[in-house]
């Protein structure tokens, strides 16, 4: 735990030296949100039958830990092609606090991430009826997104041979927000995208999001929502491990 604190400041002093990248993560969201708001909202509130911001929210705020696999995809692809990973093999240190550090850093900054978003989806309309408790259930399925996803980042982090590929490596989850329910229901799309948005992990994810927040059916989506979140955090967990032990 010590050495993952160490490591948590590392990451959090390399995030004040480097304020662009944590900014970016914060904005491009935010940005997205706002487009499809006023865009393509006006053309959409017919479809999702009330205020697009509404039903837009949600899931545009999954897009914060799909943006945050990136950046800890290239942090971790930066750290082992400098060597810098090497220097910390030969230290008497925990070897996975290292990973820990980037995984706990990037929540820090996801979090900034979503009570940023939320507070420009109110100021242009987001009414969520949600109770206390409702919230605190929204906020921790949000973090357990979170924290799968990066531990999925690291391993693609870690396989990547140089920052660059690792900035791509990630893109298939960028998209997946995209391809759910996330901006309309699935029920207009044509048959095969349908299938994939209703079995892909962002969609059970997102309709628990709104039913947390604004009130609509949840039905299994909430169970469906936290075996995902278990399976990707296990899965990326155990994989980071075992590349970085074959690194070593």
């Amino acid at each position: 735990m010590n050495d993952t604190m160490t490591m948590l400041r590392r990451n959090i002093t390399h995030a004040k030296r480097y304020p662009s990248m944590t900014f970016s993560l914060i904005i491009m969201p935010i940005v997205l949100l706002l487009v499809f708001n006023f865009v393509f909202g006006g053309a959409l509130e017919q479809a999702t039958g009330g205020d697009y911001i509404d039903y837009l929210t949600p899931g545009m705020l999954l897009l914060l830990p799909a943006y945050m696999t990136v950046s800890v995809a290239v942090s971790i692809a930066t750290d082992t092609s400098k060597g810098i990973v090497n220097r910390f093999r030969v230290m008497a240190i925990s070897q996975s606090s290292m990973l820990n550090g980037h995984v706990f850093g990037a929540m820090l900054q996801a979090v900034a991430g979503i009570v940023g978003m939320l507070a420009v989806a109110f100021l242009v309309g987001f009414r969520p009826n949600a109770t206390v408790i409702e919230w605190v259930a929204a906020f921790g399925l949000l973090l357990g997104v979170v924290f799968a996803f990066l531990w999925l980042a690291v391993a693609l982090g870690l396989l990547s041979p140089t920052p660059e590929a690792a900035s791509n490596a990630p893109f298939p989850i960028v998209l997946l927000p995209f391809l759910g329910s996330g901006l309309v229901a699935t029920e207009t799309m044509p048959v095969g995208m349908r299938q994939f948005a209703e079995y892909q992990p962002f969609t059970p994810i997102t309709e628990t999001l709104r039913g947390l927040l604004m009130g609509t059916e949840i039905g299994i989506n909430g169970w469906v929502s936290l075996g995902w979140c278990v399976l990707i955090a296990g899965g990326g967990y155990l994989w980071s491990r075992s590349i970085f032990t074959k690194q070593n």
